[in-house]
């Protein structure tokens, strides 16, 4: 039997007293407070004795202070006060798709699989699973396993996936010797599964149909019973995907119903007028065609987009454009006839395809913090920059929108809160070693798990049950400043100096009376755990 002894005022023991009073087995009252011996036999009654009598008053304190979607969140000090020229990709960048996008790609690409890969008719009956996967999750090639791996490159139990359906853990660790995924096997530093390893990471939000199809295929191979090669059926979705985006299928079907695939234009258009009006050198560095960008932005902007830039650049090959030296800028008409003339200089109003950044450099003079450059791809857009030029760099998240209405919901601020004081409580009782203790023990680490409140598969984007995920400490690493889209950038001047939080290092104390130490300090102050054998012996 588990007992927890606890103070709480006089008035609170009044207000809350009747409801739990069943479960109350003694009590002694005090001038100022009651002490109360409540067993701890359910759930509920565990959960309300946190809520009801210490979390109450803190409950309201996070809720009035919610997180704003339209906040621009920093990962390190950086002041607009010192950028001159704006960058910016194309693609969940400046233009946003709505999902009827990526239902697009995967049929296409599921039909592609069928007609020329000759896989079988009945994948057809599969259909895009928008609330299936989430962005960031590593793909096992060999074994055909899709799962969530957190910054220390360990698996998230619960969220390895066969096809459809999770792995049983057992056969997890069997599989892995463990959780912990080497590095050597990891992807490499652009998410590619190539020179040796075997998992392949999606950064990419055009990667949500890829994922899926992969799934769809491997649950259809499973469900009959067929013999398959999972790299051979990687490679094949992989090409299925390529040839949507390089045979310009999807771009066609786009720019035959514009108004069905973009979204949140306007916002994008307020954004560019603004930093144009603050005399702001713009460009646009995408690996689109020019006819996708061209028909996009008039809807976006209008069939003056062109003038708010001072450069554009399509078809970059980003990130081969920020690494290889060796190909030469080339122009392109407003027909898409290739010019063969050397560039010496990039012009405003003209178009440019291919390059490599250090001509970029050379040609425009751009160079160091006075640039900051837009992209919503970690990797692809954002990585080479920050590491080898000393750009500063904005993620473009379109997830964090989601994720940061569920953390703001009562649901969600009452599952952290108890998360919080679960953790404490375990901290405190690990030294009882008697069967009861650790059974209760055992029962509250599964409680911690939070995954199903924002993907049911896989949890939130940003962390594991506890640690941040492998997508987030590469966010931190490569994006200076992040946010849902460019549109939060209306929200502040040009004078504003985004700052990180600075949570205190493991080993450090806390000297700002944060929320956290709140929990803490009501955790140590208020919560005595006694463990008996039986409830006489503590009456007694």
């Amino acid at each position: 039997m588990l007992i927890i002894a606890v103070h709480v005022s006089v008035q609170s023991f009044a207000e809350i007293g009747p409801l739990v009073k069943k479960e109350v087995g003694y009590i002694q009252i005090h001038s100022s407070s009651v002490l109360l011996y409540i067993f701890l036999n359910s759930n509920k009654l565990k959960k309300a004795l946190v809520f009801l009598f210490f979390f109450s008053d803190l409950i309201s304190v996070i809720t009035a202070n919610s997180v704003d979607p339209d906040t621009i969140f920093a990962n390190n000090e950086m002041s607009l006060r010192d950028i001159e020229i704006y960058g910016f990709d194309y693609d969940y960048t400046l233009a946003f798709y709505s999902s009827h996008l990526h239902t697009l790609i995967f049929n296409i690409a599921r039909d592609i699989l069928v007609t020329n890969h000759r896989y079988p008719e009945g994948l057809r009956k599969y259909e895009y699973i928008p609330s299936f996967a989430v962005r960031g999750l590593h793909y096992d090639v060999q074994k055909a396993l899709l799962m969530k791996i957190d910054a220390f490159h360990y698996i998230q139990l619960g969220t390895v996936y066969r096809g459809l359906h999770p792995v049983p853990d057992e056969e997890v660790i069997a599989m892995y010797e463990g959780c912990h995924v080497p590095l050597e096997i990891m992807s490499d530093f652009y998410g590619k599964s190539s020179h040796g390893h075997t998992m392949k990471q999606f950064m990419d939000i055009f990667s949500l149909p890829e994922m899926t199809l992969l799934s769809c295929v491997n649950d259809f191979f499973m469900r009959h019973n067929i013999d398959y090669e999972p790299v051979h059926l990687y490679k094949d979705v992989k090409e299925a995907i390529r040839d949507v985006h390089v045979k310009g299928i999807m771009y066609r079907a786009v720019e035959a119903d514009i108004e069905k695939y973009i979204c949140y234009g306007e916002q994008s258009h307020a954004v560019l007028k603004k930093l144009s009006a603050q005399g702001k050198k713009m460009f646009l560095i995408t690996n689109s065609p020019f006819d996708f960008v061209d028909r996009g932005m008039n809807f976006i902007v209008g069939k003056d987009w062109r003038d708010l830039f001072d450069v554009v650049i399509v078809q970059a090959d980003k990130p081969s454009f920020f690494n290889d030296r060796r190909k030469p800028f080339r122009r392109v008409t407003d027909k898409g006839v290739l010019l063969w003339d050397r560039i010496h200089r990039l012009e405003k109003g003209q178009i440019y395809k291919q390059g490599n950044l250090y001509e970029f450099l050379r040609l425009t003079g751009w160079r160091g913090s006075k640039v900051l450059y837009f992209g919503d791809h970690i990797y692809s857009d954002l990585a080479d920059l920050t590491l080898k030029h000393g750009w500063r760099t904005g993620a473009i998240i379109p997830e964090l929108r989601k994720e940061i209405k569920i953390m703001n919901t009562p649901e969600y601020v009452h599952m952290m809160t108890w998360l919080q004081s679960l953790t404490g409580l375990i901290e405190q009782m690990q030294v009882h070693r008697d069967p009861t203790s650790r059974a209760v023990v055992e029962e509250w680490i599964k409680e911690r798990e939070t995954k199903d409140i924002f993907n049911a598969q896989f949890g939130s984007l940003f962390r594991t049950y506890h640690n941040p995920t492998y997508f987030s400490r590469r966010l931190s690493r490569f994006a200076d400043i992040y946010m849902a889209s460019i549109s939060c950038l209306l929200n502040y001047d040009f004078q504003h100096t985004f700052f990180p939080r600075r949570t205190p290092l493991q080993h450090e104390a806390s000297y700002w009376p944060d929320k956290t130490q709140r929990l803490n300090d009501l955790n140590h102050s208020f919560i005595y755990l006694i463990l008996f054998s039986s409830a006489c012996h503590i009456l007694k």
